[in-house]
């Protein structure tokens, strides 16, 4: 089958397409007389025209080696193999082949080990030519993402390949070859051998691409989506009500689109209706869906404690999710929607209304609520310069003085008095002085007199 060419220079790389510090390195590495390549993704890159961001020095050197020839550059080594250069914030690899899980005596020994052919590709300055023994430069002209030799035992060797691939395919708009994609189905069940750190790593690159939808629907395609998140194919062909289009799988992965690339909220538009299909009930023939957001939120911190998120980025994402369900109407006081700003913080409420109109476009029908919600946004820019109290220390009083007003000693009713404050202020905020404070408490202890 013919296949659609890509448009890129052949042999299209030189000393001006390195950074000078990665020059600086294989000079140094050549120099101590050991062979150096500038290998995978970043010369995939430069062939592309794209910007490398990965950058990749395979040496004959052997690790101990090259921790002594750069023991005057920040290094660590996380894998065996590799020895990691920080310069200026980035981290710069360079791998020993003689050190790998298959010794290599040559850099096309190395490349006969590595992923995919478009990065089975290294450069050599010192040559000035490009290694390609895998024909990497006419799979990246096809526009095709395939194994080096045996698809099976590159997987083997590292199942996150798997995930990788899809990855890879979905950020170059490429399509996996068909032994390729065969491998990955039929061993899709081999990536929960895979660490579930580099399981979540993988998987964010892919839900930040520009159209996230299409490597979810493939990694659903694959079987390699119920190894590691299975609790969002409960939503396939899950259809839901009128206020909907589509079904529930089919809108979180239109909301998924819909949001700006941030991970926070590409995670709350995965997960914001993940637990649908487990409240969903009919009510007189239709779908009802009480309190899914209260239960996706739960059931999105477990995803995300399972895949080793961390604690803060979990609480926004849950903060989202909980709240995403905005029943704005017109009635609301000014004091509501205090009230509202306060509940999601700390986080800035612009969030919160900018994943709701993802939310709401998703739907796939068109209603009130997107103009209901624009008017929110209007009549919180118009509350900006006022202020909200978010905490009892805000207050222009504190618990010594309410004790002192109410004749209270420390407990629970200083506390409640604090509240009843927090209220009135909320809906009044010019009240938040000690004068006004001070005559609220005077006539709250009146009324609990007279009660």
């Amino acid at each position: 089958m013919k296949n659609t060419k890509k448009s890129i220079p052949d042999n299209n790389i030189g000393p001006h397409h390195i950074p000078d510090f990665v020059s600086s390195v294989i000079e140094r590495l050549t120099s101590a007389g050991f062979n150096a390549c500038l290998v995978g993704g970043a010369v995939r890159d430069i062939l592309l025209g794209r910007p490398a961001v990965d950058w990749d020095i395979a040496t004959s050197a052997s690790n101990d080696e090259i921790r002594a020839l750069f023991n005057d550059i920040r290094n660590f080594t996380l894998k065996h193999e590799t020895v990691t250069l920080v310069h200026q914030g980035t981290h710069y690899e360079v791998t020993s082949i003689r050190c790998t899980d298959h010794p290599c005596i040559t850099f096309e020994d190395d490349l006969g080990h590595r992923d995919f052919t478009v990065n089975a590709m290294a450069y050599d300055p010192s040559k000035g030519v490009i290694l390609d023994p895998y024909d990497g430069r006419q799979d990246l002209k096809k526009g095709i993402i395939r194994a080096v030799a045996d698809p099976c035992e590159r997987f083997r060797e590292d199942p996150l390949r798997l995930l990788r691939a899809v990855r890879i395919a979905v950020e170059l708009g490429f399509r996996i070859e068909g032994a390729t994609i065969k491998a990955i189905h039929d061993m899709s069940a081999q990536l929960t051998l895979s660490a579930r750190e580099r399981i979540r790593d993988e998987f964010m690159k892919i839900l930040l691409v520009q159209r996230p939808s299409s490597g979810l629907t493939l990694l659903k395609r694959l079987g390699l989506l119920e190894q590691f998140l299975p609790e969002l194919l409960e939503g396939v062909l899950k259809r839901q009500n009128r206020h909907h289009r589509y079904t529930i799988f089919r809108h979180i992965l239109e909301t998924v689109d819909r949001v700006e690339p941030d991970p926070v909220l590409r995670l709350a538009a995965l997960f914001h209706d993940i637990a649908k299909p487990r409240v969903r009930i009919r009510i007189s023939g239709e779908f009802r869906f009480h309190r899914h957001d209260e239960e996706s939120s739960l059931l999105a911190a477990g995803i995300m404690e399972r895949l080793r998120f961390s604690r803060e980025m979990i609480r926004k994402v849950v903060n989202i999710v909980n709240n995403h369900m905005l029943e704005y109407n017109s009635r609301w006081s000014n004091g509501a929607i205090r009230r509202l700003i306060r509940r999601f913080e700390p986080d800035p409420i612009e969030v919160l209304l900018s994943f709701r109109r993802a939310d709401l476009l998703a739907h796939g029908i068109a209603g009130k609520d997107l103009d209901l919600l624009s008017e929110l946004e209007t009549r919180i820019n118009a509350l900006r310069n006022e202020p909200v109290i978010s905490h009892a220390c805000e207050l222009a009083v504190d618990g010594n003085k309410v004790m002192e007003v109410l004749d209270l000693s420390p407990g629970y009713e200083v506390g409640k008095a604090l509240n009843f404050l927090m209220e009135k202020v909320t809906d009044q905020p010019g009240l938040n002085n000690e004068a006004d404070l001070v005559r609220l408490l005077s006539e709250m202890g009146r009324g609990n007199t007279k009660s």
